[in-house]
């Protein structure tokens, strides 16, 4: 792999683990157009670090606030002194928990028929136009409530699970469903970025373990560096742009995107 290819791919993940364009089919398109081929997923979990740490960066405030209410939490609990502050960060830090559920258990037992799923070009390009579908039809809903209740959560967590399939948007389908349920569009992609970060983790880790006794990027290991290097910095402009658009009640835009790609990859795959 070459350093061009690590940019490229880089770039790719970068803008399409955020953008609702589903990232795991642009990888599956790319490296098929590019003919790279790696025996084994170490480098997309040094891509998938790039854009955690996007994420990171991006809602450093509000992860700090609530890491600080979890922490008046536990203190309150310690001391039987009432917390102080923090009410609202911590009903978020709990509906993210209740959201990482779906995911986590999906990841446990469909981990393989997932895997297997990658290779399939027909079910990326039907996957790719779901997403658009999906997309498409939130122009028809409007939303108000800022707060998220525990079925939104699960919901949405259920969204997350069924966007581990190639070709579904992570970002779309989480938004989406959260936007489908009457939430508050920058709410709704508030809540998605944030959720995605144990989800991303998580996957990375257990990918990270998996590998660590066999992969061996060797003279890779620069180009692994290069395209997570890119993947965080792309990742990072991608999220700030998301965001904007949801604000300006654009996001079903990206559905055009979805179907024109889905219908590509299906003619030129086949």
């Amino acid at each position: 792999m070459t350093l061009l290819e690590a940019i490229i791919l880089g770039i790719v993940q970068g803008l399409t683990e955020f953008l609702p364009i589903s990232s795991s089919g642009h990888l599956v398109i790319g490296e098929f157009l590019l003919k790279v081929k790696f025996d084994d997923i170490s480098f997309e979990v040094f891509l998938h670090f790039g854009t955690f740490f996007s994420v990171v960066v991006v809602f450093r405030r509000k992860i700090w606030l609530m890491a600080e209410a979890v922490w008046l939490k536990i203190r309150s609990v310690l001391t039987g002194e009432s917390a102080k502050a923090g009410s609202e960060d911590l009903h978020l830090v709990g509906m993210i928990a209740v959201g990482s559920v779906p995911a986590g258990l999906a990841g446990l037992f469909l981990k393989s028929h997932v895997e297997a799923s990658f290779s399939s070009a027909l079910l990326v390009s039907i996957m790719m136009l779901f997403t658009g579908a999906t997309l498409f039809v939130t122009r028809f809903f409007k939303g108000r409530r800022m707060r998220l209740r525990w079925g939104d959560a699960l919901l949405v967590g259920l969204s997350q699970a069924l966007a581990m399939l190639p070709g579904v948007s992570r970002s779309g389908l989480t938004i989406s469903t959260a936007i489908f349920a009457r939430v508050d569009r920058s709410r709704a992609a508030e809540f998605s970025f944030l959720l995605s970060l144990p989800a991303i983790l998580g996957a990375s880790l257990v990918e990270l373990r998996e590998v660590s006794g066999y992969a061996n990027p060797g003279g890779d290991l620069a180009g692994y560096l290069v395209g997570a290097a890119t993947a965080f910095g792309v990742g990072y402009l991608a999220v700030k742009f998301l965001l904007n658009v949801i604000r300006k009640g654009k996001f079903q835009y990206f559905a055009y995107y979805c179907f024109a790609v889905g219908l590509l990859f299906l003619i030129i795959s086949r």
